[in-house]
């Protein structure tokens, strides 16, 4: 069956933001959102990506792109003429897909020859341009400002993006003639993609999306920024709202150099909390994991999010059987016994309607609600089937259970001590309620807690003395069945 292309989400108001390298774009992206997203750094050339977000102003919902710098073919080299022409080309896509372009020029350095060729640049795609003179921190005159006039634009705007000066009165003016009510939105399934770098997450996330939205690359670290992308997931006949995250290369904290890759590293570390399902993402081999796979992996167990293992480059193993390659991702991610795994090849597109049912199954596991009756006897099945071993005289025991949260599914279960269980017991019946309620891919998570024997349930009435009674508590058991009067 022929994939079907994923849809992109119906268009809000785009504002992309273009200009040459180091003039603060980033800087006023996060302003605009009040929140810190796209990596600010004081070397050129940090963004590479198309960094997007969605923001709200006086009731008015927009989308924001950060773009890299324009201009860079002709003018500062990064050293790498792959990215220039890659950064190149996410620009014009992001000009090509906005309805308003903010064109940042830097007061400081006054007018230079990238942003006159920029600005012819801008004029020639007849889109609606505004000019917006930024780093303006200062309440002194800057000696550069009129040099700007010289462009031609007829909207221009002094800003601070530091101080958030300015700001205001841009937006109202980007926003002038758009839909000013918000649309009610449906919450959109947020799914990261998280890997070690050079793995083919980019490329996943580009064949996932059906563009190349992010710069494939074999340097490592090209991603710095989270990359967000609202798109519809086609899950055979279910549409799924969901937002697509790619993220930098998780590194190993010791080879983590320099500002920007520690801030990425964080950034990474900040959407694997945020997020609701984890693609982790492996690269095929006959040996399974790496030790960073293995690093990335406890992170992914601590977070208690849903995760599916997506072992990529299966293009390129010839002559091995899923079979093989399975027993060693089992065998390497002991902690991730739980998630499933799909074999793909991003590069191809190959085994990619599997990822999707995969998705699909896991997002209505994560929906799932269980009543006490059924926790309780499933419980009980599995300590008929094996009972836990004693620890010195005493047996551990379970009086009741419940599902108290998902995801992750959390389950509260009352005992007599919890000292008393084995590790080993804990980890067996986690692995029998994943089973006997399909909870493939989410970490079950037992809280065990121990059952008061006596606890204040009635008041009895103290009649000693004559004219008045007085109300105190008074203890008793709790019946052990759990049955009550």
């Amino acid at each position: 069956m022929k994939e079907q292309p994923p849809e992109r989400t119906a268009a809000l108001p785009t504002i992309a933001i273009v200009g040459r390298p180091n003039v603060g774009k980033s800087s006023l992206f996060n302003s605009i959102l009040k929140r810190r997203h796209a990596i600010v750094h004081f070397d050129s050339g940090v963004t590479r990506d198309r960094v997007s977000s969605t923001g709200l102003f006086e009731g008015r919902r927009f989308r924001l792109v950060d773009t890299g710098g324009l201009g860079m073919g002709k003018g500062e080299k990064r050293g790498v003429d792959f990215w220039d022409r890659s950064i190149e080309k996410q620009v014009e896509v992001a000009i090509e897909d906005a309805d308003v372009i903010f064109f940042v020029v830097d007061v400081t350095s006054g007018l230079t020859g990238l942003d006159e060729e920029a600005a012819a640049r801008l004029r020639s795609t007849g889109k609606p341009v505004i000019l917006v003179i930024n780093k303006m921190d200062g309440d002194t005159p800057t000696p550069h400002r009129h040099e700007f006039d010289r462009l031609g634009f007829k909207r221009i705007f002094e800003v601070s993006s530091l101080h958030r000066r300015g700001i205001p009165a841009l937006m109202s003016e980007a926003l002038q003639g758009f839909d000013s009510t918000e649309e009610e939105q449906l919450p959109r399934l947020k799914i990261a993609v998280l890997g070690r770098p050079n793995v083919g997450k980019s490329s996943l996330v580009n064949k996932l999306l059906g563009e190349e939205r992010v710069i494939v690359s074999d340097v490592a670290g090209t991603t710095r920024d989270s990359i967000d992308v609202e798109f519809t997931l086609h899950c055979g006949d279910e549409q799924i709202p969901a937002l697509l995250i790619d993220t930098a290369g998780l590194r190993k904290r010791s080879k983590v150099d320099g500002a920007v890759e520690r801030y990425s590293s964080m950034r990474a570390e900040e959407t694997l909390r945020n997020s609701d399902i984890i693609l982790f993402v492996i690269e095929s081999s006959r040996t399974g994991a790496t030790s960073q796979d293995k690093t990335i992996a406890r992170m992914i167990v601590d977070s208690g999010k849903p995760v599916i293992i997506v072992s990529n480059k299966w293009d390129a193993c010839s002559g091995l059987k899923p079979q093989e390659v399975l027993a060693e991702i089992r065998y390497t991610l002991p902690h991730l016994a739980f998630a499933p795994v799909v074999f793909l090849s991003a590069k191809t597109g190959g085994n990619f309607q599997e990822l999707y049912r995969v998705i699909a199954e896991l997002r209505a596991r994560m929906a799932v609600k269980l009543s006490t009756a059924m926790v309780n006897r499933v419980v009980a099945d599995a300590f008929e089937k094996t009972a836990p071993q004693r620890v010195g005289t005493k047996a551990f025991k379970v009086y009741y259970g419940t599902m108290t949260a998902n995801p992750p599914p959390t389950f509260q279960l009352f005992v007599n001590d919890p000292k008393l269980c084995p590790d080993n017991y804990r980890t067996y019946l986690e692995k029998y309620i994943t089973k006997a309620f399909e909870l493939t891919g989410l970490p079950v998570r037992l809280i065990f807690k121990e059952r008061e024997r006596r606890e204040l349930v009635f008041p009895k009435i103290d009649r000693r003395k004559k004219g008045r009674q007085r109300i105190r508590p008074y203890r008793v058991d709790r019946p052990d069945d759990g049955d009550r009067d």
